[in-house]
């Protein structure tokens, strides 16, 4: 019964953040409205019994990434002075086609089947002990193989951003 009631508040808060995002004016203010987005969207997660996923949706996306856009944003210094007004036919036409995106959407999830659990709540679902047993059994090679695809793209990087020296 809490869990429904705590669902509905993150969904509020969730939407009404998003849309802070969307409506606010000061693209700082934008970026920390999206954090928080992002911190009710892992209070989701945790619902869902997914705590390693709330964690890492934690640390990636409100932690790395946002910070990231934070600084580009601070970067871009934007002023309404150097702001390139849109015209009026472009702001339609986004209009238009954001509209017909949404069109599309409820069309296709028009037909979606809804997908019932029928077996029996398991609290061990979701865990990184269990994540870390099938990690390193049954996907060690494909999981070796992208820590090594990974680390030749690092050298790779570096290579490309070095100097060369004549």
């Amino acid at each position: 019964m809490i869990t429904t009631y705590l669902f509905y508040f993150l969904s509020f808060l969730a939407i009404m953040f998003a849309l802070m995002v969307v409506f606010s004016k000061n693209p700082v203010h934008s970026v920390l409205y999206l954090v928080l987005t992002f911190f009710t969207i892992a209070g989701h997660y945790v619902l869902l019994n997914a705590q390693f996923l709330a964690a890492v949706h934690i640390i990636v996306y409100a932690g790395a990434i946002m910070v990231l856009f934070l600084f580009v944003i601070m970067l871009l210094n934007l002023n309404k002075e150097t702001e390139p007004h849109k015209s009026v036919w472009l702001k339609a036409s986004a209009a238009v086609a954001s509209g017909l995106l949404l069109v599309v959407l409820v069309g296709s999830l028009k037909s979606a089947e809804t997908i019932v659990a029928t077996n029996a709540f398991d609290p061990n679902i979701g865990l990184i002990e269990n994540l870390g047993k099938v990690l390193f059994s049954e996907f060690l090679l494909p999981f070796e193989v992208s820590s090594v695809l990974l680390l030749v793209a690092m050298v790779g990087a570096v290579m490309l951003g070095k100097r060369s020296i004549k």
